[in-house]
């Protein structure tokens, strides 16, 4: 039978120079990655075992000599009261984040892009940018300053006006909204630089034809910028639709200051339930199971978010 003439040979690459010398490079990330990354996922059997601790043995001969539960840890997280206030919290909270991690930021991002002084620019880019440097436990600390009962802020403003004092830790109407302030007042920052660091890699000559033929600022804005941003934009979409399952344990515990009964049906997630159930004397492969199934559930959902962007258009999609 005789080859198709038209048809190209592909010939093989054989192993270069360049090959080995990058390989070589690459060798402690994979190995830090083997070590610390996909070894200690040997522990995810604990989410099935019942695990026990015998007196003088180590964690791997308590591991391999529990007895196995099956499923029995999954169906006890199911069964747990607080499972579905756990789920709509974690959700909720997530779906409200990335939507205002996407607005807030591109809408900053365009906005600061438009302003002629360069320094000013800077200026507000440092402003915005400075609270993602802090950590949970000291913003906790700020919000504690603004939210205490006899010597918060807020309460000494509504005594200047004539209000009544409100015992903020105690009353969970105002959390979701105090909660979600502090999540875009800590992250709109890093957002928007992402975003106008793409801006300015976007080719200035489109904006100098487009003055030319006489588009306004929001002409600019809506037919170079925003299509210039799409890719970046949907990027920042999957991989943030990717941890809806999780949650950002600092801004939940921390900022609450622990989660108090009184605040506990507004501000416990799957991430704050996993850390107080370790600390008490909940079975471990509870927890463990319980961790498991919510790492699966991000991934299932990164790869789902993935997926719809490919179907709508291939270009956009990461994996």
């Amino acid at each position: 039978m005789e080859k198709d003439p038209g048809k190209k040979r592909i010939k093989r690459r054989r192993w270069s120079k360049d090959d080995s010398q990058l390989s070589l490079l690459a060798l402690p990330t994979f190995v830090w990655y083997l070590l610390f990354s996909y070894l200690p996922m040997f522990g995810v059997i604990i989410a099935f075992k019942n695990y026990r601790i015998t007196a003088g043995k180590g964690f791997l001969y308590n591991l391999l000599h529990s007895a196995w539960s099956g499923t029995g840890n999954f169906v006890y997280m199911f069964k747990s009261n607080s499972f579905a206030i756990l789920l709509r919290n974690t959700i909720l909270y997530n779906i409200v984040f990335v939507i205002l991690g996407i607005l807030i930021p591109v809408t900053l991002a365009i906005m600061l892009s438009l302003v002629h002084s360069k320094f000013k620019s800077k200026v507000y880019q440092t402003c915005m940018f400075f609270p993602h440097f802090l950590s949970w436990v000291v913003v906790s600390y700020f919000v504690f300053a603004f939210l205490s009962a006899d010597k918060g802020i807020l309460n000494h403003v509504l005594e200047a006006f004539g209000r009544e004092p409100i015992q903020w830790y105690m009353e969970p109407k105002y959390w979701p909204y105090i909660l979600i302030f502090m999540k875009m007042w800590k992250g709109v920052g890093y957002g928007t630089v992402v975003y106008l660091a793409s801006i300015t890699g976007i080719d200035s000559t489109y904006y100098e034809a487009a003055v030319i033929d006489g588009a306004t600022k929001w002409r600019q804005v809506k037919y170079i910028t925003i299509p210039f941003l799409k890719p970046i934009i949907i990027m920042m979409f999957i991989l943030s639709i990717g941890g809806i399952f999780s949650s950002d344990f600092g801004l939940f515990y921390q900022v609450t200051r622990g989660i108090p009964a009184s605040l506990y049906n507004v501000s416990s997630t799957i991430d704050t339930y996993i850390y107080n159930a370790i600390r008490s004397n909940a079975p471990i492969g509870m927890t463990s199971a319980t961790s498991l199934l919510q790492s699966v559930a991000c991934c299932l959902t990164i790869l789902m978010a993935n997926w719809v962007v490919k179907k709508v258009d291939d270009e956009y999609a990461i994996i």
